[in-house]
């Protein structure tokens, strides 16, 4: 990625589950380093929460996701970060050997119980696999000529 098209104040995250087990990245640098994380990163000048996801598991995880709903906001007056939930479509998840240093499958109880997992990272997979659809994409006739994508309850 490059750094001066990184929007710094706007990031994505997903929890992937595939065949009952959650994604999750061990990560190299900052706050975060040493944990295991769900995938995720900055969102670029121009380009939607959604693609930001796409791109970021690819470059990160090497496998490609689709954003299925979106299950959590952490916002601040600096910030926000989006959660979607995320359905796998193909690839055979590997590190980048950059920003993680190791990629793994886990059960969701598994990885609620690990202290090597963050509790927000903890929130998320208990919210993506809660009885609940999440916030889903509904479609809406705009005013505007900006290209916008609406998540509500439905």
């Amino acid at each position: 990625m490059s750094e001066e098209n990184t929007n710094w104040g706007q990031s994505v995250a997903g929890v992937v589950i595939k065949d009952g087990k959650v994604l999750l990245a061990r990560h190299t640098y900052g706050n975060g380093k040493g944990m295991l994380i769900i995938p995720g990163g900055y969102v670029q000048y121009g380009e939607s929460p959604q693609d930001a996801l796409r791109r970021e598991y690819m470059e990160e995880t090497g496998i490609r996701v689709e954003p299925v709903s979106l299950i959590g906001v952490r916002f601040n007056a600096k910030d926000w970060y989006m959660v979607f939930l995320a359905e796998y479509v193909s690839g055979e998840a590997v590190s980048d050997g950059d920003e993680n240093s190791e990629v793994l499958w886990l059960s969701p109880s598994d990885a609620i119980s690990r202290e090597d997992v963050p509790d927000l990272t903890k929130k998320m997979i208990e919210s993506a696999t809660a009885n609940s659809k999440g916030l889903m994409p509904t479609q809406f006739v705009s005013r505007s000529s900006t290209p916008s994508t609406l998540y509500s309850v439905r």
